[in-house]
C-alpha cells in the first residue's frame, strides 16, 4: 500500500511540528545549563579569589639574607 501526496505531506509536517517542538524545548534546556554554567564560573572565580588571599596571608616570610660570600 502506497500513500497518497497528500498523506505524505501530512507525515512530514507531524515529522516538521515535532521536530520544531523537540528543538524548542532542547534551546530552552541548553539557555538554562548555560545559566548555571555561568552561575558556577562566577563561584569559581570567587572561591580561586579567596584561596589565593589565604594562601598569600600564610605563607611564610622569605628572609633576606647575604649570600655567604658577603
Amino acid at each position: 500500500m502506497t500513500k497518497t501526496d497528500g498523506e505524505r505531506l501530512v507525515d512530514l509536517e507531524r515529522l516538521a511540528a515535532e521536530q520544531e517542538r523537540v528543538i524548542g524545548e532542547l534551546s530552552g534546556e541548553l539557555a538554562e545549563q548555560w545559566k548555571v554554567i555561568t552561575a558556577l564560573q562566577r563561584k569559581l572565580d570567587l572561591l580561586t579569589d579567596r584561596f589565593l588571599a589565604l594562601e598569600e596571608q600564610t605563607a611564610p616570610d622569605v628572609p633576606v639574607t647575604k649570600p655567604p660570600h658577603w
